[in-house]
């Protein structure tokens, strides 16, 4: 028999309620800064309810930037980063699905070797291998460039692994079934591998968009033009630039707009992401 304790029940629901308002508080904040004037948020105390310039500084953090309207805009910015996620996400996808369907389905000679050799790059990550990655793509005159920002990020060992798996489940019946049917390796791969793994792909989309939406380092390194520029990268500048006294306003504003594309995502993709990683059985 289950003892109904109506103190622990509210207990409970008041650690949740605790849990989620100090997540929830710093975005409120953000929010409540992004609707006030530059004037307001330089006095104390700040203000905690959102104020009436929410449109006005929308329209200046997009469109003409601080000190205002001199600087630039951050809505290039925003394309930048929403390219290079893309980017990123389909090239790491693209690249693990078929290096995984080469291991899994293809027998030559050292393929499990490759396989681990693949793995151990989980210990290079670009930031430890970052001054001769830097120095081979300025040597190719990609700086300032989506693929540079891109290729140097593409592979991916962790999804190589995660495919991997994911087809050492499915039955060799089906492979068998395909070549009597007479489907040569490219058709099996097109017709029946990547219908059957479309929720891992889901939800590893999900993961390496905002791998790739939240990258600082390497785009800080290889953007010297304003015109490539990462809205992450914007955010860091915004708070350094000059002598002048940070806006907070078009600041949190701007962090706002940065936070926006990876939300959305996550919400459209909630269900497919959270099947990709429960899902045991094909």
């Amino acid at each position: 028999m289950i003892e109904n304790r109506p103190f622990l029940k509210i207990l409970a629901h008041l650690v949740l309620i605790l849990g989620v308002a100090t997540v929830a508080f710093p975005i409120w904040i953000a929010f409540v800064a992004a609707t006030h004037d530059e004037d307001r948020m330089s006095q104390i105390p700040l203000p905690l309810l959102p104020g009436s310039h929410f449109w006005e500084n929308l329209d200046i953090a997009l469109n003409q930037g601080l000190w205002g309207g001199d600087g630039t805009g951050v809505a290039f910015m925003l394309m930048n980063s929403m390219i290079m996620a893309l980017m990123i996400a389909f090239g790491k996808i693209t690249i693990s699905l078929m290096s995984a369907f080469a291991i899994v389905y293809f027998k030559f000679p050292f393929r499990m070797g490759f396989f681990w050799l693949i793995f151990i790059t989980l210990m290079l990550p670009v930031e430890v291998r970052i001054l001769p990655t830097f120095e081979v793509v300025a040597n190719l005159g990609m700086l300032n460039t989506y693929w540079g920002l891109t290729i140097p990020l593409i592979a991916s060992a962790t999804a190589t692994f995660m495919f991997r798996q994911v087809f050492l489940t499915i039955p060799d019946e089906l492979l068998e079934a395909a070549r009597i049917d007479g489907a040569g390796p490219l058709r099996f791969f097109k017709d029946i591998l990547i219908p059957m793994s479309q929720t891992n792909i889901a939800a590893l989309f999900v993961i390496l968009f905002i791998y790739g939406w939240n990258q600082y380092l390497w785009p800080l390194l290889v953007t010297t033009d304003q015109d490539m520029y990462t809205i992450v990268v914007q955010i860091k500048s915004m708070l350094e630039s000059a002598e002048q006294a940070p806006e907070w306003n078009l600041i949190m504003m701007t962090t706002l707009l940065a936070m926006l594309p990876p939300v959305v995502v996550v919400i459209f993709m909630q269900r497919l992401f959270v099947k990709g990683l429960t899902e045991t059985e094909k």
